[in-house]
């Protein structure tokens, strides 16, 4: 109770003294307590001690915090001071210690279930030493639970702290096991019917671009990445899928469609928006200063769209533009988009028909990869003759329902 009593007038003299003196003040006290005896009588607890917990809550709801959040930490708090059976300023170490300990035989709770009661305690204390209601935060040597499987350590207690305040709490941040396998077999009900499919576990590789069939064989290194970035989107997409990739990145996805064509001018169509989006005349539009990054994205893909008028007339411009911009012709579109070159196409399956190469090239596909095995191989390989087109077959069936 004496140490009590002691920790209690340093923290009051805290805005007044300096750590030397502080010090100096405790081995006073300590001193002057020798042989005193001290008896605890009914008094009630501070008020400024009952409402700590309170406080922490309201400060973090005006730094944003959701009420999800801050019902989770409130139930958290209490739950500890309830079970510890002491106020926050009386809190020690070892009492936090040994209440994470009952916790986790009690409930059988998870290593990471007790890391973030740590974490969150961890938040109100320091957030408590910093408001000067504790000399110093009692979970300071309490470090990290180890998991039973090593996850990376992505983010400091200190940056999941800031990520809450992001976005009015509204983040939602989690950790995934790098080491997790899930079920080989995956599995679907519908209506009484069960149906099964063998989880994909295909390694995506170069050596999947080495059977090319075309009389053009040459696809440079750039492009051998292109395709397997391709056939890797590919493998998590829903079929029919196809996948536009240019300079490492997907430019164009179709997938779900009920034909295979329909995916390629899907994503043809995607990858010319995209080739569009950098025409110069797009790129030097007239924005005004304080136009919404949504708003500017929304407002480019109508200007290149055939509905153009519905951001360029008069008396909606303005809203957008500090000068009305001149229209980006049907021609000037067309004769932007045949400068599209060097693209790169991956399939999940094959090509039953010569139409979605003709497609395909339009927007500047030079590289093709799909799994091959059509009745009408000949007729695809035929029309990638045609336009000068390398394509592998990889003889790997990445479709997917």
């Amino acid at each position: 109770m004496k140490k009590q009593i002691i920790n209690e007038i340093q923290r009051k003299m805290l805005p007044y003294l300096n750590n030397e003196q502080l010090l100096h003040l405790k081995a006073v006290l300590e001193v002057s307590f020798q042989g005193v005896i001290i008896e605890m009588g009914e008094e009630q607890p501070k008020a400024e001690e009952q409402d700590s917990a309170a406080a922490f809550i309201t400060a973090k709801r005006i730094e944003g915090c959701s009420e999800k959040t801050l019902t989770y930490y409130s139930k958290t708090i209490a739950a500890m001071l309830n079970g510890v059976g002491k106020s926050p300023q009386q809190i020690t170490t070892d009492d936090l210690r040994r209440y994470l300990t009952d916790y986790q035989t009690q409930r059988r709770a998870s290593k990471v279930t007790i890391d973030n009661i740590r974490r969150i305690l961890s938040s109100f204390f320091s957030w408590l030493e910093d408001e000067d209601f504790i000399m110093k935060s009692p979970v300071r040597r309490i470090h990290k639970v180890k998991t039973a499987k090593i996850i990376k350590e992505t983010y400091t207690d200190e940056a999941l702290e800031v990520l809450k305040t992001k976005r009015k709490g509204t983040y939602n941040i989690i950790k995934i096991d790098p080491d997790y396998k899930p079920a080989l077999t995956e599995t679907k009900e519908v209506f009484g019917i069960t149906f099964e499919q063998d989880r994909n576990e295909a390694k995506i590789t170069a050596e999947l671009l080495e059977n090319r069939p075309t009389k053009n064989k040459e696809i440079p290194e750039n492009a051998q990445r292109d395709l397997l970035i391709a056939l890797i989107t590919l493998k998590y997409t829903q079929s029919n899928s196809v996948c536009y990739v240019k300079d490492g990145q997907a430019i164009g996805i179709g997938a779900g469609q009920q034909s295979r064509v329909h995916c390629t001018r899907l994503a043809g169509n995607k990858a010319d928006i995209w080739w569009l989006r950098q025409n110069p005349k797009v790129l030097a539009l007239p924005f005004k200063e304080n136009i919404r990054r949504p708003d500017r994205d929304n407002t480019i893909d109508v200007y290149i769209s055939d509905d153009y008028e519905d951001v360029l007339a008069d008396g909606v411009w303005e809203n957008f533009f500090t000068e009305k911009p001149e229209p980006l012709t049907r021609e000037e579109k067309k004769a932007w988009i045949a400068q599209l070159k060097g693209v790169s196409l991956g399939s999940d399956a094959f090509f039953p028909f010569g139409d979605n190469i003709e497609r395909a090239q339009r927007s500047g596909v030079e590289y093709i990869a799909q799994a091959g095995g059509s009745i009408r191989d000949d007729n695809v390989i035929e029309t990638c003759d045609k336009y000068g087109i390398a394509m592998a077959f990889t003889g790997l069936r990445l479709f997917h329902h």
